[in-house]
């Protein structure tokens, strides 16, 4: 007859709680519940912070920047066509920043800063907030020189600046690619000459109306 003595169970016990490693992880999840031109409804994610990161079930990155009392509304990075409604959300604990280094220069990114162009990823080592503070008006270098398109009509009626931002909207067919392809030779002399680089962000129709024509 075998022997069993309670101390020795009481070491066996106490070996097997030692040697247990399973890390308990807690993740902040909410469900859909609508999604419609590049936002979606969230309910749960009661924890998110403005601004943070959030992944949907099917890989789509979103940031979560409406935080109401019962639902949470979230900006897609992308499309989004498969984000179904009561699919799963987990909140990633992110704030959204992008990575921020001279190797972009040259390169198109989505809103993530991830490549699309197919010329690979991008190396990085130092990263930036989205929602980063603007420098103050006082500490900006004063815009003192003109910005020659070479497009006739447009140096002769609206006057551009080096180092201004403009806008640049108009429906289909009214020439606004154009404009931009053709001034661009201008737009890259005025930055090289002053020390900056030119930057293009397209911003699409949405969804609805890209499909309606």
């Amino acid at each position: 007859m075998v022997t069993i003595r309670a101390d020795e169970i009481s070491n066996i016990i106490r070996e097997r709680i030692e040697q247990y490693n399973r890390e308990v992880k807690i993740v902040n999840t909410g469900t859909v519940l609508q999604v419609g031109d590049g936002i979606a409804r969230i309910h749960g994610l009661d924890e998110v912070m403005a601004g943070e990161l959030v992944e949907f079930e099917e890989g789509t990155i979103g940031i979560a920047l409406n935080l109401e009392s019962n639902n949470v509304g979230v900006v897609l990075m992308s499309d989004g066509l498969l984000i179904q409604e009561r699919s799963f959300v987990k909140a990633t604990g992110r704030i959204a920043q992008i990575p921020v280094s001279e190797a972009y220069l040259g390169r198109v990114v989505n809103a993530l800063a991830k490549p699309i162009d197919g010329r690979g990823e991008i190396s990085a080592s130092e990263f930036r907030l989205i929602e980063s503070a603007a420098p103050g008006i006082i500490s900006r270098r004063s815009v003192y020189e003109p910005l020659q398109t070479r497009l006739i009509a447009i140096d002769s009626m609206i006057p551009l600046g080096c180092g201004q931002r403009e806008l640049i909207i108009g429906d289909r067919q009214t020439g606004s690619n154009d404009f931009t392809g053709k001034g661009s030779d201008g737009i890259h002399y005025c930055g090289s000459r002053n020390g900056g680089f030119p930057c293009y962000i397209t911003i699409p129709c949405s969804l609805y109306r890209s499909s309606s024509g």
